[in-house]
């Protein structure tokens, strides 16, 4: 078995490059697409750093489901791509790469979500409970429907 994982979904928006990049370079953005917004009612958040692009920073602590980590991103390039850093701290710790990949398609934008992280030995050997396609794939399937959603009524 592999020493990482890789989970993949896209999706075309049905909306311009312009109004889908803002809405996952800026955290602030988050709360109106991301599929994890409905986890915890009380969610703490917490939001350094500029307001978006690379060093923009986003902080959450909340209840045993939503857990707590830590999202920096580390890499922009307006209109095209996103590449976050994410940590999570509870309920297990984990470093993971997450990177957006948005294509122009003349009023639409294919936006590819991708995350990449380590598969240690318990993962590995218990991977009929670990399997993290099915864990987080239809968690990015309900978080591109959100982003479209929300891209189309700006």
């Amino acid at each position: 078995m592999a020493a990482t994982y890789t989970v993949v979904r896209s999706r075309t928006i049905p909306a311009p490059v312009e109004r889908v990049y803002p809405l996952i370079a800026d955290f602030h953005q988050w709360t109106r697409w991301s599929p994890w917004e409905d986890v915890d009612p009380d969610l703490h958040r917490d939001y350094s750093g500029p307001d978006s692009g690379v060093g923009a920073v986003y902080a959450w602590s909340g209840n045993r489901k939503a857990g707590a980590g830590r999202m920096e991103v580390v890499r922009a390039e307006e209109n095209r791509l996103v590449d976050i850093a994410l940590d999570f701290e509870k309920p297990f710790k984990a470093s993971n790469q997450t990177t957006f990949v948005l294509e122009p398609q003349g009023d639409s934008t294919l936006v590819r979500w991708q995350m990449i992280g380590p598969r240690p030995l318990f993962m590995r050997l218990l991977g009929f409970m670990f399997n993290m396609e099915k864990l987080v794939g239809g968690d990015f399937e309900r978080g591109l429907e959100r982003m479209a959603l929300t891209a189309r009524a700006e």
